[in-house]
């Protein structure tokens, strides 16, 4: 059998729902699990959505009726007839968050976010199959949350691999001898049937799950590229695709930000030696980039970007070395704060991480470090990753620009740095 997993970009709309259907028919006829994000900005949305109802604003509802309003204009230019059990099943889905909004904000703001945000997961996918079955393409609609388990980590919640591999095969192989199989990407539940997300983009995870509990035969990512690309468009005016690469690249690039694949993707379906295919839904008969156990470096370099950075440079208040003991509280502090360092560098009196800006996450972590520490750090930086650099990508990369810090393994090379003569410290 085989897995694919569809993000929002590919259902954004009425076409692209159709345009799923129409993969589905040009494929060969077998057992088949088909993971979906929620549609278009729909989980951006629903994030809005979440911090206005916490946060008490005037806005609330008027948000939430844009989030219906949005499915339901989909849901209209699919089906003809206003009788579709769809329209029911996609109102009863959304009364979930009514019944939240017509309550104070008094559960935690993650708890709160993981049952308002997976909705659209649970939209999406009750739209989606109902379409296939209109065109004939015969499905059942099953809710991951029966059978990805997690603990109550809310927003960035650990899979129970017992429990979900239990609960998927208990259940899942009936199923997908009788028809294709629709469910939710991001989704997860916990014991007491609360429901957990798995990190923001985590519907690839999602599918790596599945893929790996079923023995599945490959995983397929369909998105608006042709491929893994060696540099994100939005930065470079010339890319390459990678047709092949190995899962220990696809894992060194995931984990340094790379947004083609979530970066807990590739683990679970490498133990299992599952390929996982990257293929585009704009072109579904061009080949895409196969990831799998091959034994050959990048033929290209590959760049990553990630902007809105903070480097924070920490030193011993007695001016002593940065010793084992400093960095053990240094990271506990990290840790407790969920901030995740994407770069790192140590020196004899200090210790310098990079992390992503978060006004609320670095005004507390700041605070935090500086009761034991002297700290100062730069904002507005950006870092980018070289995989396979040489001198001239270096070069590239670099030109007109300010390095703050550079990190250089055998393969990678890690620079944080912003445009000449902008950055202050504090």
């Amino acid at each position: 059998m085989q897995v694919y997993k569809f993000g929002g970009a590919s259902v954004k709309d009425a076409a692209g729902v159709k345009n799923l259907a129409n993969i589905i028919q040009l494929e060969p006829k077998r057992e088949l699990l088909i993971v979906v994000s929620a549609m278009g900005k729909t989980t951006n949305k629903l994030e809005e959505l979440t911090w206005a109802f916490i946060k008490g604003e005037d806005h609330t509802h008027q948000l939430f009726e844009e989030i219906k309003a949005y499915h339901f204009d989909i849901i209209h230019n699919l089906f003809e007839d206003p009788k579709n059990p769809v329209y029911n099943e996609v109102s009863n889905a959304f009364v979930e968050i009514e019944w939240l909004l017509d309550e104070e904000a008094s559960d935690g703001a993650d708890y709160l976010y993981d049952q308002i945000v997976s909705i659209g997961e649970l939209v999406s996918t009750k739209i989606i199959a109902a379409y296939l079955n209109l065109a004939g393409i015969f499905s059942i609609w099953t809710d991951a949350r029966s059978y990805i388990k997690t603990d109550n980590n809310y927003r960035e919640a650990n899979v129970l691999w017992d429990k979900t591999n239990q609960e998927i095969q208990k259940h899942l192989p009936t199923l997908l001898d009788k028809g294709i199989v629709i469910t939710q990407g991001f989704i997860g539940g916990t014991s007491e049937n609360f429901t957990s997300t798995l990190g923001r983009e985590g519907s690839d995870y999602s599918a790596a799950i599945f893929c790996s509990c079923l023995n599945a035969e490959s995983m397929t990512i369909w998105k608006d590229v042709p491929g893994v690309l060696n540099a994100d468009p939005k930065w470079f005016d010339e890319t390459e695709k990678i047709p092949q690469l190995s899962y220990h690249d696809a894992i060194e690039l995931t984990y340094y930000g790379a947004t083609v694949i979530h970066p807990k993707t590739i683990k679970p379906i490498q133990n299992k030696s599952i390929p996982l295919y990257v293929r585009s839904f704009l072109d579904p008969g061009s080949a895409g980039t196969a990831i799998t156990n091959i034994d050959a470096p990048l033929p290209v370099p590959s760049f990553i970007f990630k902007v809105n950075q903070v480097l924070i440079s920490i030193f011993p208040k007695d001016f002593s070395f940065i010793i084992e003991e400093n960095l053990s509280q240094i990271f506990h502090i990290l840790h407790q704060n969920k901030v995740k360092v994407n770069t790192m560098l140590n020196s004899a009196i200090s210790f310098s991480v990079s992390v992503d800006f978060d006004e609320a996450k670095i005004k507390q972590l700041i605070q935090d470090l500086s009761e034991t520490f002297k700290v100062k750090y730069n904002q507005g930086l950006e870092l980018v990753t070289i995989r396979y650099y040489n001198q001239d990508t270096i070069a590239r990369v670099t030109t007109d620009k300010d390095v703050l810090l550079e990190v250089k393994s055998r393969h990678t090379c890690q620079i944080v740095m912003k445009d000449k003569l902008s950055f202050r410290t504090k």
